[in-house]
């Protein structure tokens, strides 16, 4: 198990709320814990089994800091292998959850 931290700077966030948690740990899939932090910038704490991709990893949360104002959040991803594709989809279902956007 390898485990990664990230501190991206990302447009503020402006919803508020209670811990968000989406996905599965399952093989191939990941789970998000979305929940509001105490920095300014977006904190993303991964638990991943798949060992020696923090150059993927870096370049697809940098990506999801870039597209979503996600500053202030502190996100846990607990990784199964999932793909990058899958990684996208899961933050972006987690912040449709904690903006209230899904339900």
């Amino acid at each position: 198990m390898e485990k990664l931290q990230y501190k991206l700077p990302s447009s503020p966030s402006a919803a508020s709320g209670d811990a968000v948690l989406v996905g599965v740990t399952a093989s191939g899939n990941c789970e998000v814990l979305v929940e509001r932090g105490d920095l300014p910038a977006c904190v993303i704490d991964v638990h991943t089994s798949a060992i020696g991709f923090a150059p993927i990893w870096q370049a697809v949360l940098a990506d999801f800091s870039k597209r979503h104002a996600a500053g202030g959040l502190n996100i846990e991803i607990h990784d199964v292998g999932a793909t990058p594709a899958v990684v996208s989809l899961r933050l972006d279902q987690a912040l449709e959850v904690w903006e209230g956007r899904h339900v």
